[in-house]
């Protein structure tokens, strides 16, 4: 079966912009909108989900609400979730909440409208409850993807508390007691976890919490940039760094390389997200790699069985990530 995604490699483009053509969610340029309608004619990829839905009730649709789509995490995951929905002869309608409460109700609200059969979302920052207190009330099928927000839906992540405890023991192991953390932006459920982990690591290493070794990056490289300047200002700055996503992480090298801060020499530095250029620099990350297909995966089918039987009881779901042991946080891996 043809997907979204054999059509965006064909014209060169996103997935999102493949969407966004096919949906008319966004306005694309003429120049790229030919080229997709031109992949779309050259791979024979079918959008006519209107005549099936007129004969099953099913417009074979599901919806994906999710922020910061340019995110390599993300832009993977959403890879992940169409390729499993493609092969189960699903259609996906992509939109980006902005990690905004306002705009994650309206995105919800038009996807109902477009009559889909159930939605992925990964909650938005913020004041939560508006947009998942309009699906229930709904009866949307739902599934709540990467940030586990609440038990009354079917949700899918990756385990982050007990992971960054691990990789905090891992840098205590290497002989540091000043561990500092730069952490994402407050409200995420996922901040939460990974901040609750560091702790535990700390506590299980019998090491102090302490708010001078801990930064907000508010979940983007140029907000790590500053944080990162800011604990190496202090006056016992870390000698390990735990940087809780992928783009705070390029932010936090570009202050490091920007001082003249060598690592692992001065400091050793971990990391979530494990992607193919993580292992590119020198010196090569440590990194926390989350099971990105597995997550994507998993989520369709949750979200399918939630459609075949609506009133069964939510589930959580949490897959271990791995942690990949390279230069940076100072293990000789060879």
């Amino acid at each position: 079966m043809i997907t979204m995604s054999d059509v965006a490699r064909h014209a060169g483009v996103s997935i999102s912009t493949v969407s966004h053509v096919l949906n008319e969610t966004r306005v694309v340029k003429e120049e790229t909108r030919r080229r997709v309608l031109q992949a779309i004619k050259e791979t024979g990829y079918s959008h006519n989900t209107i005549a099936r839905s007129l004969v099953s009730g099913s417009t074979r649709t599901i919806g994906l609400a999710l922020s910061a789509i340019t995110n390599f995490y993300f832009a993977d995951l959403v890879s992940a979730i169409e390729a499993r929905a493609g092969e189960a002869g699903y259609t996906l309608l992509l939109a980006d909440t902005h990690d905004d409460p306002e705009v994650e109700l309206r995105v919800v609200t038009t996807l109902q409208q477009r009559r889909v059969d159930g939605i992925l979302l990964a909650t938005a920052a913020g004041p939560r409850g508006t947009a998942l207190r309009h699906l229930q009330e709904a009866g949307t099928p739902t599934v709540l993807v990467d940030r586990c927000a609440s038990p009354r839906f079917d949700q899918v992540g990756v385990e982050n508390v007990q992971a960054t405890a691990d990789l905090v023991a891992h840098l205590a192991g290497h002989g540091h007691r000043r561990i500092g953390m730069v952490f994402g932006r407050r409200g995420l459920r996922t901040t939460a976890e990974r901040l609750e982990g560091y702790r535990r690591g700390l506590r299980e290493c019998g090491l102090e919490a302490d708010d001078a070794l801990m930064a907000g990056g508010n979940s983007n490289a140029d907000d790590a940039e500053r944080a990162v300047h800011l604990l190496l200002e202090g006056p016992r700055p870390p000698t390990a760094l735990v940087v809780a996503n992928n783009h705070m992480t390029i932010g936090a090298m570009r202050t490091l390389e920007r001082l003249g801060v060598r690592v692992p020499g001065d400091i050793a530095l971990a990391a979530y997200d494990d992607f193919e250029w993580a292992a590119l620099f020198r010196p090569r990350l440590t990194t926390v790699a989350q099971p990105i297909a597995h997550i994507g995966g998993e989520a369709v089918r949750m979200l399918l069985e939630r459609i075949g039987e609506p009133a069964r009881k939510p589930r959580t779901v949490r897959l271990a990530p791995r942690l990949m042991l390279r230069d940076s946080c100072g293990c000789a891996t060879g």
